[in-house]
């Protein structure tokens, strides 16, 4: 069985401002602090997989600018090998993002540029790597079309399916099917279930409406509590550890995603793969930013002997 994993996603480069209030309109202000850096969850996702000792494809598409040559940068370091589409027409993704100062609380705003512009017809050109892969996994953050397309392309060549539905979007349940594995965390679980997610009991009872619509097992993320894997009526729960003291949980579902799919790409069973991910995110949270904080393989195997 093939072990390569093949992620469809979007690159953005985050560029943060920490500052006591925002500007208003004509106003210019004196911030605290910036820093420009790597996002997006394929991205993010793509490097976790690989830093952990995955061998990860990226499937994506950019424009022709420094924030492209920052994420093939980034993923050359990494080891994920990119498959891209380049988009001279347009330009890399990017995201202002408003820290408030006080609280840590922000206000982001989000230019796809080509990342918007994957299409069908970007994926169905790779439907050969996606159809000799041994998993396949996306997300929400490119047009939808394009995610349920790859989905498509691995269900029928028998390759294992992820999808995490980040951001929160409605999804069909033809679209469902096509998933073997869900990964939303608790907001995105009620997004698409209706049922709000505080406790193991109402984690189990989303995950079986999304099996119910269609999903072969779901996993609940739920931040500091662990995880909840639901298939058959059966449960499975990993807690969470961090390895020391948590600093930023930015990237952590990105982490957990990434982690996971290693770990069933490789053979793993289940519950070593819900743990495998778990420490994954467990050291990404000890660590500022999201793609820089993901760790080696071992430093996730020393992690699970300690």
């Amino acid at each position: 069985m093939s072990q390569q994993i093949v992620i469809l996603g979007i690159f953005v480069a985050d560029a943060a401002y920490r500052a006591d209030r925002l500007p208003r309109l004509g106003e210019t202000i004196l911030g605290h602090h910036f820093r420009l850096g790597p996002g997006g969850k394929g991205s993010n996702q793509s490097v976790a997989a690989a830093r952990a000792g995955g061998d990860v494809h990226f499937i994506t598409r950019l424009g022709r600018d420094a924030f492209a040559d920052m994420a093939r940068d980034l993923w050359r370091d990494a080891g994920v090998t990119p498959d891209v589409t380049e988009d001279p027409d347009s330009y890399t993704g990017s995201a202002f993002i408003f820290l408030e100062a006080a609280t840590g609380q922000n206000a982001i705003i989000v230019a796809q540029g080509a990342a918007a512009r994957i299409s069908v017809a970007d994926v169905e050109a790779r439907r050969g790597l996606i159809e000799g892969a041994g998993l396949f996994m996306t997300q929400l953050e490119q047009p939808l079309d394009a995610a349920e397309h790859g989905l498509r392309i691995a269900r029928g060549a028998g390759v294992r399916t992820i999808l995490n539905p980040a951001p929160a979007a409605e999804l069909t349940d033809e679209m469902l099917s096509l998933c073997d594995l869900i990964t939303p965390n608790e907001s995105e679980a009620e997004g698409l279930t209706g049922v709000t997610v505080t406790t193991f009991a109402d984690a189990e009872a989303a995950a079986d409406r999304l099996i119910a619509r269609g999903v072969g097992a779901a996993i609940i993320t739920m931040g500091e509590k662990g995880v909840l894997y639901r298939k058959g009526g059966q449960s499975l729960h990993v807690p969470a550890r961090a390895s020391g003291p948590v600093v930023d949980t930015t990237g952590a579902g990105d982490a957990f995603n990434g982690g996971l799919a290693v770990a069933l790409s490789q053979g793993a069973a289940m519950e070593q793969a819900l743990q495998f991910g778990a420490a994954v995110a467990g050291i990404s949270v000890t660590r500022h930013g999201a793609a820089s904080a993901m760790p080696t393989r071992s430093e996730v195997e020393a992690f699970l002997r300690g």
